[in-house]
């Protein structure tokens, strides 16, 4: 889909630009953005990006117009803009009929060893590899890839562009690739939702617990790398990556874009708050609460009851300081001895 910036204007409440015919075809970040491409920019924190961009154009406030090298999209709030214009470059999936599904199975049956069970409906551009194994009633839409030697279990949604590696498991109930949890208030306190129009990347021998959910990135990818094993009951949210071998016990919630290292163990109901980072060979223990980064490798616990928040932050600064307290009384007492 293309659309012309008088149209985006239209759409996001700005005023239209000087160049308003135009044409881009997709959203990106400013980083990765082309010439055919819109972007957007949310606050100073991105001037440098922003001034580098190669986007044929993007949406900001009038406090970046001065650094921005394209056509500009002037707006009092860039990330509700940029919420409102993503739904316009979301692609729907489309079902096939079922005898183009029984033709495919035929095919695939024939040429790569395919097993397709009954009650499948698959989408257009599906590639499935050598000796792949599909149980009964999945959905897998358009222009999925799934690799050789996996082994998709019965009731799982993989929904359009994912990816799939060689030699995974996938139980039952799982759904790769549903929408992300991203909305942004309007003056009104209103909700406005945010499609998401990445994909999920799903690498090699790779295990995937019952009913687990990984959402699809924002605009790039969510990845799951090499050799990560997921319990059952996981919940991995938009653009959160993990590193290859990383092991996750069930009922863990990751928030968006958190980034997990390699050889990670994660215990059970552990909760991941967003945009963190952990490092390579953490451990951390069951039901834990992660919401700060961990830059060191080793083995971590969090927990406390639970109380009013404006307490635990009083309660907070103490936890951290235990250990230098300790210290001062240990050092009166030696010296009242």
């Amino acid at each position: 889909m293309k659309l012309s910036l008088e149209r985006v204007a239209l759409i996001i409440g700005a005023p239209a630009p000087e160049n308003s015919l135009f044409e881009v075809s997709g959203i990106n970040n400013l980083k990765d953005a082309s010439i055919n491409e819109i972007s957007f920019a949310i606050s100073e924190k991105y001037i440098k990006l922003l001034s580098k961009t190669n986007a044929g154009a993007v949406i900001i406030n009038k406090k970046l117009k001065d650094y921005s090298p394209c056509n500009c999209l002037i707006v009092d709030d860039a990330y509700l803009a940029f919420a409102k214009l993503s739904h316009h470059f979301k692609e729907h999936q489309s079902i096939i009929s079922e005898k183009e599904i029984c033709k495919f199975i035929d095919i695939s049956l024939k040429v790569k060893g395919v097993s397709i069970s009954s009650g499948c409906f698959l989408g257009k551009n599906v590639n499935i590899g050598t000796n792949t194994k599909i149980g009964s009633n999945c959905t897998i839409e358009d222009n999925v890839t799934i690799g050789s030697n996996s082994v998709i279990e019965s009731n799982v949604t993989i929904q359009k562009g994912c990816l799939i590696g060689d030699k995974c498991m996938i139980s039952p109930g799982v759904v790769i690739g549903s929408e992300g949890f991203g909305n942004v208030r309007d003056s009104n306190n209103k909700w406005t939702s945010i499609a998401h129009l990445g994909n999920a990347s799903i690498g090699n021998n790779v295990s995937i617990g019952a009913n687990t959910t990984i959402d699809r990135g924002t605009i790039s990818n969510t990845e799951i790398h090499d050799g990560v094993k997921i319990d059952n009951l996981v919940h991995i949210a938009h653009n959160v990556i993990i590193g290859k071998d990383t092991a996750i016990a069930a009922k863990t919630g990751i928030a968006g874009t958190t980034v997990i290292g390699k050889r990670c163990m994660i215990g059970g109901a552990v909760g991941i708050v967003d945009h963190l980072k952990i490092v390579d060979d953490v451990v951390i223990n069951a039901t834990s609460t992660v919401n700060r980064d961990i830059s060191k490798p080793g083995m971590y616990t969090g927990f406390v009851p639970l109380m009013l928040h404006s307490e635990w932050k009083k309660v907070s600064i103490w936890l951290t300081k235990l250990d230098k307290i300790a210290a001062f009384m240990k050092i009166k007492l030696k010296n009242i001895r």
